[in-house]
């Protein structure tokens, strides 16, 4: 890949008004995991699951962030952001998944929107980052149709208390990953693998939306809802020559994209044919107004972005699914994880959203980009990585996609999933044996971004 100049004030100007943030999750960064009544999530069972998570790494303390949430605003305050996205815990708030409400829970994210303001950053919170309440697991989760209306009670609940502060709203983050490695592949919370039976957590998800979104506007009657997801441009490889080929990229397309897109922006779920799915109701998980609430108009659509996917047919239809993943004949650098570093993905991504919904798109927020790298305060790669991607939502922009905003993945290193602490994200390097926070390069690079950006 070509570097991209790095001097922030050579990089193009996004328009007036133009939104700069970081990101971050309740699980990933709180810790306090039974702390002031905090009931368990599916998370805080499934990292102690024999060898669910890599080395064993639990959430349990994290970034401890519930504890040090006035030095972690102070960062924020540094950087001069304009937002802060963060996730709400559910079963912080409701450790049941419903019912008795917990205050201690309310609180704390009471003091971080205050403290927010205080700063200077519009709080912008996510409701669900993949921490569902094991209570509420334990009756199907998100497989179980009832889940969706426990989730608008909680978006009701923690409207009600926060929602005199708060105007920006994300419902969901990512749910095509969270059904594909939670229910489907079982890598991530809940452990699930399910396979093609995971699909009903699609729809009950994004049904989960549509009735959180009424009722954070009946709570919130100037709430600006967004919902978050994880969108890919899908490529083929140069070496494909075959029309199994192209249909595999097609049907790929549709579970990784148009699933979750397609219903809340044009009210249909697009064809499922090519996973055996040919009843519109879904043998009866889709029932009859669903698509109404699924489609309420969004404020906002939230792209969570890290690179393209490279797709072929698969070398055997017989295994289930009708495409296989592949890796991309070009040379790309590559992050820790492994992930090919292709800003271009983000433009081609955003533009073709554009191509494909038109008037029916939303304006955009790219609500997650970033990139883990080894530990170290310097990070060079990171700032080549930050300022290739930010000339690509410039580059869109510029191509006529309305685009409000630009949250890096992530103010700090984080519990990463099933990766626990081997993966390093953050603007903020954080020792995880005492707590300390070290700002990196790249804050000081991003910083300065942000004040070359403003008039």
């Amino acid at each position: 890949m070509t570097s991209s100049p790095t001097d922030p004030t050579r990089l193009p100007l996004l328009p007036p008004g133009f939104v700069w943030g970081a990101s971050t999750a309740a699980y990933q960064i709180e810790g306090a995991a039974e702390e002031d009544g905090k009931g368990p999530s599916i998370w805080d069972t499934f990292v102690r699951r024999p060898g669910a998570v890599r080395d064993g790494h639990t959430g349990e303390v994290a970034c401890d962030h519930y504890h040090r949430l006035d030095e972690d605003v102070a960062l924020m305050r540094g950087l001069g952001l304009d937002a802060y996205r963060f996730s709400v815990s559910w079963p912080r708030v409701l450790p049941a998944g419903t019912g008795k409400v917990e205050p201690r829970g309310l609180d704390f994210y009471d003091r971080l929107v205050d403290a927010l303001l205080d700063a200077g950053i519009q709080p912008t919170p996510t409701l669900f980052h993949w921490d569902l309440p094991q209570a509420l697991e334990d009756e199907g989760g998100w497989l179980n149709r009832e889940t969706a209306y426990r989730f608008a009670e909680f978006a009701a609940v923690t409207a009600d208390r926060l929602g005199d502060r708060v105007e920006r709203w994300i419902t969901l983050n990512e749910p095509f990953v969270h059904m594909a490695f939670g229910y489907a592949f079982g890598v991530h919370a809940p452990g699930r693998a399910l396979m093609l039976d995971a699909l009903p957590v699609a729809h009950h998800q994004l049904l989960g939306h549509g009735l959180a979104t009424a009722a954070l506007r009946a709570a919130v009657p100037d709430a600006r809802v967004l919902l978050a997801n994880n969108c890919t441009p899908v490529r083929l490889r140069p070496d494909a020559r075959s029309d199994g080929d192209a249909a595999a990229a097609a049907a790929y397309d549709t579970l990784h994209n148009r699933l979750f897109n397609d219903p809340v922006l044009t009210g249909a779920y697009p064809d499922l044919s090519a996973y055996g799915m040919t009843d519109p109701g879904w043998g009866g998980v889709v029932r009859d107004g669903d698509l109404e609430i699924v489609s309420a108009p969004l404020d906002g659509l939230g792209v969570n972005y890290y690179n393209p996917s490279w797709v072929t047919a698969p070398a055997d239809p017989a295994a289930g699914l009708p495409f296989d993943l592949a890796e991309p004949q070009e040379t790309y650098r590559r992050t820790a994880f492994g992930w090919p570093v292709v800003p271009e993905g983000l433009t081609e991504l955003l533009t073709g959203l554009k191509d494909r919904y038109g008037d029916a798109l939303p304006p955009v927020w790219i609500t997650e980009n970033g990139c883990s790298l080894p530990a170290g305060q310097r990070d060079p790669e990171r700032v080549d990585y930050l300022a290739g991607h930010i000339t690509a939502v410039a580059d869109a922009v510029a191509r006529g996609v309305d685009v409000r905003g630009y949250f890096t993945w992530s103010l700090l290193d984080n519990f990463e999933w099933a990766e626990g602490y081997h993966q390093r994200f953050g603007l903020v390097e954080v020792d995880f044996a005492t707590g300390r926070r070290t700002p990196r390069t790249s804050f000081a690079w991003y910083r300065d971004l942000i004040a070359s950006q403003r008039p």
